[in-house]
């Protein structure tokens, strides 16, 4: 009984520890008018504008690219497997700024691929593409990783079931494949969406913080703590919160908790 005592003490401090801190904010920026009065900043109205853009681009880019290599990767056993799958882990792991450091000497002025888009014209770091690729490199990996566990597991029966009455491999793919594996896919993406809107090591170094260019919600939230405005930076802090809340929610609900552990794979 003491054990059992001892277990359960443990377990509520630590999720008084884990949650306190989010209901206090919660309570800050909803307990009066702060919040609304916050919301009327153009500084919180143009993060929280910006950031769905560039998430929604982000979403895009993820499934048209991150799908095909996800198949592959759970469909093909090739040369060189181990290492494609360290490489898109890889940005799970890093510091969100060593990200940002790393995209800026890829697409910097000075970078590898710089002189190249100059020659064309073409800038990309500081700029509102900088935030999209700081945000795909980040968040891509959730969804592929859930992806490839969807796609490995769906039942191979099926889909030569689907042949032998004479559909062809896109069709397979279309109709069986993608829809058998739809609950992790989408479970990835609800994912990769939540850590993009997040984003803030990456985003800062390699796009800066502009206001209604590459200023995002969490750089906001850090830029009206700096700049002295408690009450526009919890509320900027509080969107992103109830945001995460409820991708939390809607992924537990729809039974898509897989999606919440980074290291499923087969």
């Amino acid at each position: 009984m003491s054990t059992r005592i001892a277990v359960l003490a443990l377990a509520s401090g630590f999720v008084l520890f884990l949650g306190l801190p989010v209901v206090a904010l919660l309570a800050r920026a909803l307990g009066g008018r702060a919040f609304a009065d916050a919301l009327g900043s153009p500084a919180v109205m143009d993060a929280l504008a910006l950031s769905l853009a560039t998430t929604g681009v982000t979403v895009v880019i993820t499934l048209a690219l991150g799908t095909p290599l996800a198949y592959l990767l759970a469909r093909r056993r090739f040369r060189g497997a181990a290492v494609v799958e360290t490489a898109i882990d890889l940005p799970i792991v890093l510091p969100p700024s060593v990200a940002g450091l790393a995209l800026l000497l890829v697409f910097g002025r000075q970078g590898l691929l710089g002189g190249t888009l100059d020659a064309f014209g073409v800038q990309v770091a500081f700029t509102t593409v900088a935030v999209i690729l700081a945000q795909t490199f980040v968040a891509a990996p959730f969804y592929v990783r859930s992806a490839r566990t969807g796609f490995a597991g769906v039942d191979r029966d099926l889909e030569d079931a689907a042949r032998v009455d004479g559909a062809g491999e896109a069709s397979i793919v279309r109709f069986v494949t993608i829809p058998l594996a739809g609950t992790a896919l989408a479970a990835g993406l609800v994912m990769a969406w939540a850590r993009a809107l997040g984003e803030f090591g990456a985003t800062i170094m390699f796009a800066g913080s502009l206001q209604g260019r590459t200023q995002t919600l969490p750089l906001v939230v850090y830029a009206e703590f700096s700049g002295g405005d408690l009450d526009a930076s919890v509320a900027a802090a509080a969107i992103l919160v109830l945001a995460a809340f409820g991708v939390l929610v809607a992924v537990r609900g729809l039974h898509w908790g897989r999606a919440l552990d980074v290291r499923t794979g087969p």
